[in-house]
């Protein structure tokens, strides 16, 4: 099955009197950086919120006069006190240089969670990413290794982030594939290596999710059995 998340971001312009902010009030914890340009926020987890690997939040936040939404998708294998976001900085967004900026101790407000990606500790896995979806890959593996299955982690991207648990894992006898950005042959070759060790999940931007799905079909494989979230 094949599973689209929106990664649009959304601007609303508060009215006159005010705009009430929709969503649950969270606090944030605290506030990393994970590798180059890349930091991880953690999130007071609300009353009642459940969610699994693979799922995502709207965040929304106010850095000036308007409030800004975004879906981030968790990169914590599970939920406890708080829960992991993996947010990717440009630094001329709107929000991404704001929430990198936090200190720990701000209010942010979350909806959630959605989406119908998710890994429920089952099976072996084989988890694909492109850039910012290292953070739900990187979760989907440790959940996997946690709960007694094997995890292969294929990640693109000139400058890795989460290196320190893709390391953890590789010790725990994961196995983790770095593949530089323009490296499309070799992109190709791991996942038409390593796309029958387990499910696959497919993490990332329009254009890589699309090059995943058509390397699975040309390699004699069936692109609606992986689970892909698209970031837009």
């Amino acid at each position: 099955m094949t599973a689209v998340a929106d990664g649009t971001e959304l601007l609303f312009n508060p009215p006159a009197n005010g705009f009430d902010m929709e969503g649950t009030p969270v606090t944030v914890e605290s506030v990393r950086e994970v590798g180059p340009d890349t930091v991880a926020l953690d999130l007071e987890t609300p009353e009642g919120f459940d969610a699994l690997p693979g799922q995502f939040v709207l965040l929304r936040a106010k850095p000036a006069d308007d409030v800004i939404s975004r879906h981030y998708t968790l990169s914590s294998p599970s939920v406890g006190e708080t829960f992991e976001l993996t947010v990717g900085v440009d630094p001329d967004g709107d929000l991404s240089p704001w929430l990198a900026d936090l200190e720990g101790g701000e209010t942010v407000h979350v909806e959630g969670p959605f989406g119908r990606v998710t890994y429920e500790g089952e099976t072996d896995v084989v988890a694909v990413a492109g850039g910012p979806g290292i953070g739900p890959s990187v979760a989907i593996a440790e959940a996997a290794h946690e709960a007694g299955h094997d995890a292969v982690v294929i990640y693109r991207a000139d400058e890795p982030a989460h290196t320190d648990r893709l390391e953890a894992l590789e010790d725990a006898g994961a196995t983790v594939r770095f593949v530089d950005g323009d490296a499309d042959a070799e992109l190709a070759d791991a996942i038409a290596t390593h796309r029958g060790a387990g499910q696959l999940y497919a993490f990332g931007f329009d254009g890589f999710v699309t090059f995943v799905a058509e390397t699975i079909e040309n390699t004699g494989g069936d692109p609606d059995e992986a689970l892909i979230e698209n970031f837009g």
